[in-house]
């Protein structure tokens, strides 16, 4: 099919003619061609989108603009397969308040009982699941289920009781007539009115403290002061722009989670996140994400920001104004507040990313944050770490470390012996063990195990020199793996990563630097480890060597058979004959070595 080079839509079929992918152009021809050339340098997904293409079609239009608005449209009506799709399950939330003389405060998506009260609805249930759980936190109420009065006097205190987080109704630790005046502050609370709640609790504090009652005023201060905390945490995590939604992405393998923090008033008013495949580069996804977000029907802030380059910027801001009805910037922020509240929101974004694939939030976050300054195209999976350890040129070794995810991967740990030379020459002996390293995979790549498996970045122990050293080895073996060193500073400890360009700090990046901080300590315990097993070997091996018709082979071949040369003095001389290469001999020779030794001791 001869395609316009015009604005337009294009739509990708399978064999059942079913639309699985649309996407927008600003010239058709180009665009399709793109899908359709050499599919190495596209995204897994995309590779299997277009295995399954058996037909297209497309859609011209006037402008650019149109045809993102024409191209929102259809995919909100046939929901393509290899689209990004954000699920859109939020609905209506309430806060509920159980009948009786022992009313219990929840959070619910439906009013499902007619003999409670409800308050709502309201759109965010972020807002009201966290607004609940402070108020049961502030005025010590049960958040366990029980009915009461029915199980009252039934059970023990449970742990909320003993930190101060339940008054414990079910074991008769509060009466009724406290229970339900907690409930009502509870309820104040919940309505937003935090001032005629600390005023009227002030006023309980003081006539307890009148009565002398010192525990119940002890008790209401105590309450006082959380809901102040909490006014004031509220302000930290707030914004300093009144209206914003905040976007950011965290990635790992192939999975990504996009989180959007809601401001309002200043104020955090809503937190969702979504789950999804990689699909296209991310300045590409962070506009498509935008699209597909606000197309849900969301309500459109006059600002929005977001945690890294959105691709057709100016489009994507013009799309948005239409939508909205007013002005809309996208934004990027560099410094100040504005960064910290995209940081905070990529957070949030690696923490749940992490919760979906069983790992810790902490490493997801650090990975996340080290592709970022290394401007890699996503987070590594596998990183190997190199150190070369010698006692001034002697016993000449290397460590190599692997971490995946973000945490040692010990069964893939390697050691190298230097061979290409003796003495002392860092670098040479980095060129020697990469390439060595890289020769392995060429021969075991089919066993997708252990060499067989490219790492997705290098770190060396070292500086520029190093990288100079290794990185022309890995370019002229053909291979595209990012390399970087990791420079100490004088007291041993890691200062910066050195590219082949100069160095880069991380001092400021705390999750990065954590992790190569880590990564450069676990190659240089490997590495000196091994030096010093290899070191203490050669020293055995010298001693034994002294010995008449022993050499260097014979030694080794001792020392492997009996471990130690301890072992080796107490030998007679038929166990040394059992040692290959030992004839009767050579045995006999070692046996009165040591026993004249030991006689002249």
């Amino acid at each position: 099919m001869a395609l316009p080079k015009t604005p337009g839509v294009y739509l990708m079929k399978n064999k059942a003619g079913r639309i699985i992918y649309v996407g927008k152009a600003k010239a058709l021809k180009n665009r399709v061609s793109q899908y359709f050339g050499s599919q190495n340098n596209h995204p897994v997904k995309v590779r299997r989108m277009v295995e399954n293409v058996f037909d297209f079609d497309y859609i011209m239009t006037d402008t650019e603009f149109e045809a993102l608005v024409l191209e929102c449209s259809l995919i909100k009506q046939y929901s393509p397969k290899y689209n990004i799709l954000l699920k859109d399950d939020k609905g209506y939330s309430y806060i509920k308040i159980t009948g009786g003389d022992w009313p219990q405060i929840s959070a619910v998506k439906q009013k499902d009982d007619a003999s409670a009260t409800y308050i709502g609805p309201y759109i965010s249930s972020f807002s009201v699941t966290g607004s609940v759980d402070e108020a049961r936190k502030i005025f010590m109420l049960p958040d366990c289920g029980k009915k009461f009065p029915e199980e009252i006097g039934k059970s023990r205190p449970c742990l909320n009781y003993f930190i101060k987080q339940c008054s414990a109704p079910c074991a008769g630790k509060i009466s009724r007539e406290d229970y339900n005046e907690s409930v009502a502050s509870a309820i104040k609370f919940l309505k937003g009115d935090s001032a005629d709640v600390i005023r009227e609790l002030a006023g309980q504090m003081n006539e307890a403290s009148e009565a002398l009652e010192f525990e119940k005023a002890a008790r209401l201060r105590d309450r006082i002061n959380s809901i102040k905390k909490v006014n004031e945490k509220q302000k930290v995590v707030g914004s300093d722009v009144r209206e914003q939604d905040v976007f950011a992405i965290a990635q790992a393998e192939d999975r990504m989670c996009l989180s959007v923090l809601r401001f309002s008033e200043g104020r955090l008013r809503d937190s969702e996140w979504f789950l999804f495949n990689e699909l296209d580069s991310l300045p590409e996804m962070r506009r498509d994400l935008i699209t597909r977000f606000y197309s849900m029907g969301r309500n459109i802030p006059a600002r929005i920001a977001v945690d890294g380059e959105v691709e057709g910027l100016e489009l994507l801001n013009e799309w948005l104004s239409h939508t909205a009805g007013h002005k809309v910037e996208v934004v990027i922020p560099q410094r100040g507040r504005q960064l910290e509240t995209v940081n905070m929101c990529r957070s949030n974004a690696s923490q749940k990313l992490a919760l979906s694939l069983g790992r810790s939030g902490r490493t997801t976050a650090a990975l996340d944050e080290l592709a970022r300054i290394l401007d890699l195209e996503k987070p590594p999976v596998i990183i190997e770490s190199y150190d070369i350890s010698h006692t001034a040129g002697s016993d000449n070794v290397a460590g190599m470390v692997v971490f995946k995810n973000g945490l040692p991967y010990k069964k893939n740990y390697r050691r190298f012996s230097i061979k290409g030379f003796s003495g002392q020459d860092d670098y040479a002996s980095m060129a020697e063990v990469i390439s060595r390293r890289l020769n392995r995979y060429v021969e075991e790549k089919d066993s997708g195990e252990g060499f067989g498996v490219l790492p997705d970045l290098i770190l060396l122990d070292g500086g520029v020199g190093q990288v100079n050293a290794v990185l022309p080895i890995v370019r002229a073996m053909g291979f595209d793996i990012p390399v970087y060193g990791m420079v100490k500073d004088n007291k041993h400890r890691t200062r910066a990563i050195a590219s082949d360009g100069g160095e880069i700090a991380i001092n400021s990046k705390r999750r990065a630097f954590t992790l190569v901080s880590t990564i450069q300590e676990e190659v240089h315990r490997f590495a000196i480890s091994y030096h010093r097993s290899r070191h203490r070997a050669s020293a055995l091996s010298a001693t034994l060597t002294k010995i008449e018709g022993i050499g260097e082979a014979h030694s080794k071949a001792l020392l492997k058979h009996f471990k130690t040369v301890s072992a080796i003095k107490k030998a007679n001389i038929d166990e040394l004959c059992e040692v290959r290469g030992i004839g009767r001999d050579k045995a006999q020779k070692v046996y009165d070595y040591f026993r004249k030794n030991v006689d002249n001791t």
